[in-house]
């Protein structure tokens, strides 16, 4: 998780969001400073057919200032507006976080998975193995046919092809972990063992409305639509301020200089240095509807914010109450996948004793040994689903993950 925090490329790239973000709201608190700028023209001007100064040079040059001292409201809204992005940016790297780390969690647990899934097939490859060496014996002693040999010898090459499907399943998700890593081709990975106790498997999950009133509570995309809504209703009180009047204030310094009359430049520039002040009252009128389609679309925009958050809020429930659903059922498959095991090991070791010694028929041996090898899987099966299923939710509970 934390390799993944900071490395992964997406989660870089949502964090230049935040960036483009805080620049936004620089600007919008910069908008409560008056605006300075310095100006200057200059030109040339022939007049051919004059009997005076046939060319002319003229120069200007001012410095203005503008303030805005009120504006209905809209650079208080769009400084809160701004500070609610940067949050939502905030969150909505965290949220990418959130499905990373699940998706780290789902991957890791199937990796433990196909890694035992590796040794129980394994284990399958050397016992048909060696059922394969007796079976060649006992057909050479004439105590079974060649066909029957011919079974247990293709039951033998099925659970050694099995043990390459195992591993490469493993290789496949290894390399899915790799890739949300960031890691290059060349890079090592290698899954620290964990210690799947039976408690993890069938002890009882905290009530499931409490997971869910946790998990509102935890939820970063919720979270996130819930300060979307916030911007929106900001955007309601922005818009609303299309209606009042804006107050500006100016005042500038100006000169020039003018080349046909004569005389000296900076004697010019003194006698034509002029100030000026003004203030501008704009009062809106008529605005071809502008400011009230604004704040329809701004409510619009509210009411489709508190669907979103219906809409999560309905999607966390569905998923508590699925993974609920996956942990009871994993339980029940455990719980009836070990006493399957049972039947089926002593099953398979007393059919094994009988066929070392030549007293039992071909199709019940490969019968008892596929039993065997069905129930070992389906209870490694049951065993991780209920580890995925518990640690998802608590995942969905606290936004922590821990596979202790």
């Amino acid at each position: 998780m934390a390799h993944a925090r900071e490395h992964n490329i997406e989660l870089k790239q949502s964090s230049l969001n935040r960036e483009n973000a805080l620049s936004a709201l620089e600007e919008a608190n910069a908008q409560w400073a008056p605006s300075l700028s310095f100006t200057t023209t200059h030109g040339f001007t022939n007049t051919p057919w004059s009997e005076g100064n046939k060319n002319v040079y003229a120069s200007s040059y001012g410095v203005n200032a503008a303030w805005t001292v009120w504006d209905g409201g809209r650079r208080s809204g769009e400084i809160k507006r701004n500070k609610a992005e940067v949050r939502k940016s905030e969150n909505d790297t965290e949220t990418l976080f959130r499905s990373i780390e699940t998706e780290l969690l789902s991957i890791y647990i199937d990796l433990l998975y196909a890694r035992e899934a590796i040794s129980v097939n394994r284990s399958q490859a050397e016992a048909s193995a060696a059922q394969a060496e007796r079976a060649e014996r006992l057909m050479q002693s004439g105590r079974i046919a060649a066909p029957e040999y011919a079974q247990i010898k293709a039951q033998a090459d099925a659970d050694r092809y099995n043990v390459v499907s195992a591993e490469a399943s493993y290789a496949s998700q290894r390399m899915q972990l790799k890739r949300l890593l960031e890691l290059g081709i060349n890079s090592q990975l290698e899954i620290m063992p964990v210690d799947v106790t039976e408690e993890q498997v069938i002890a009882p999950l905290p009530p499931m409305e409490q997971s869910y009133a946790m998990a509102l509570e935890t939820d970063a995309e919720l979270q996130g639509k819930k300060i979307a809504a916030e911007i929106a209703e900001i955007n309601i009180r922005t818009a609303k301020s299309g209606h009042y009047p804006d107050i500006s204030l100016q005042a500038g310094l100006s000169s020039g200089y003018y080349s046909n009359p004569g005389g000296n430049w900076a004697t010019q520039m003194k006698h034509a240095f002029n100030e000026n002040v003004g203030l501008t009252i704009s009062v809106p009128i008529f605005d071809q509807k502008k400011t009230k389609t604004a704040i329809s679309q701004a409510k619009i925009a509210r009411l489709n914010s508190m669907l979103d958050i219906e809409s999560r809020e309905n999607e966390i429930a569905r998923t508590v109450e699925d993974w609920y659903i996956s942990m009871n059922s994993a339980q029940t498959r455990y719980s009836a996948g070990l006493s399957r095991l049972e039947s089926a090991r002593l099953s398979s070791d007393l059919v094994n004793e009988r066929f070392q010694v030549g007293y039992v028929q071909v199709t019940e041996l490969l019968q008892a040994h596929s039993t065997l090898a069905s129930a070992r899987h389906e209870l490694l099966q049951a065993k991780y689903m209920a580890l995925l299923a518990r640690k998802m939710v608590e995942y969905l509970r606290n936004a922590t993950v821990s596979l202790q």
